[in-house]
């Protein structure tokens, strides 16, 4: 039985309150593998846990914070031993089971990867899952065959976390990058990034009853939805793709077939959560070898356990840029 620091959410009658708090490792959930967690990162899942959001937290008090990444203290999985350096990211931590912003997690073992040989733990949560997510969008984009040569991957959303990332990989392997994006102060955060041309949002989010635009780009990632998708999916080149994986604007949107039938376009859903753990591990191992990206510090921004309320509000209020790394001995 260990003490530990937490950060803790529970409803106050119709509002939500917050605090840090003492737990002991005796109090976290019966599961086989117990860990000591350095490091996590600030999701807008999080964000939504930290204020009821109906759907994500069915019962408070909770510890949000589906990242996490540490040491492994105890397991009783015979794939893990004490010692070893893994990271935990989606399945049901920091929705329900208590997450990475307590000191200690007690998980399944079949929900934890062991920390690739050229990636750090605190270069793991500064990609975390909107890395991973901007990881698996990329992945999709090649497994449907884009190449640099075929032109602009616009990617909007850009300055937030799975946007900043992809802007960034893409930059290093080579395409050409439109990001698109809300905030005029970020348009050289952007192009620091690898951006080719930074577009402002207005561009993207204005609906038209065309069932075609003139084709702009070759391929896509999408972390809007809502108008914006909209008008990615009618301004793809012909046999161009969109990953989607947000919903920051909508999770509806409007489209006909014509982008289909008479371009083939092809719109490539994007999970992180539910996603076998072999198809994760297989990307964290990309992004620690011939994805690894060396510019990872001009993303973050860091924080401990206090820094926490602040970093939610801001990620709920979309003003977020780049990545925000919670580092659990900070404080």
């Amino acid at each position: 039985m260990t003490a530990f620091n937490a950060y803790q959410v529970e409803r106050a009658g119709d509002a939500m309150a917050s605090r840090i708090l003492t737990r002991e490792t005796s109090e976290l959930p019966e599961h086989d593998t117990l860990i000591e967690v350095l490091y996590s990162s600030v999701n807008y899942k999080d964000a939504l846990s930290a204020n009821g959001a109906p759907g994500v937290t069915k019962h408070y008090p909770h510890t949000p914070g589906i990242d996490a990444a540490g040491i492994v203290v105890s397991s009783d999985d015979p794939q893990l031993n004490a010692g070893d350096e893994v990271i935990v990211i989606g399945f049901d931590l920091g929705m329900n089971t208590p997450g990475g912003y307590g000191q200690f997690v007690r998980v399944p073992g079949e929900w934890v990867t062991p920390l690739p040989a050229g990636l750090s733990l605190r270069e793991s949560m500064i990609l975390g899952t909107a890395g991973l997510t901007a990881a698996l969008c990329i992945e999709k984009l090649l497994w449907m065959n884009a190449t640099p040569e075929q032109g602009p991957v616009v990617v909007t959303g850009a300055t937030g976390g799975v946007g900043s990332v992809a802007v960034a990989l893409l930059a290093n392997l080579g395409f050409e990058v439109t990001a698109s994006t809300g905030k005029e102060s970020q348009f050289d955060f952007l192009r620091a990034l690898g951006a080719t041309e930074v577009i402002h949002r207005d561009e993207l989010s204005e609906a038209s009853n065309r069932p075609l635009l003139a084709p702009r780009f070759a391929h896509g990632v999408d972390t809007v939805g809502g108008v914006t998708l909209s008008n990615v999916v009618k301004q793809l080149e012909p046999q161009g793709s969109v990953a989607i994986c947000g919903l920051v604007s909508s999770p509806e949107f409007e489209v006909n077939v014509f982008p289909f039938i008479l371009r083939g376009i092809n719109i490539l859903g994007v999970d992180s959560v539910e996603l076998p753990l072999s198809d994760k591990t297989r990307n964290w191992v990309k992004l620690a070898e011939e994805w690894h990206l060396s510019n990872l510090d001009d993303l973050v921004t860091e924080i401990g356990l206090s820094g926490l309320d602040e970093a939610i509000e801001r990620i709920y209020a979309g003003g977020v840029v780049g990545r925000t790394l919670v580092n659990l001995k900070l404080d």
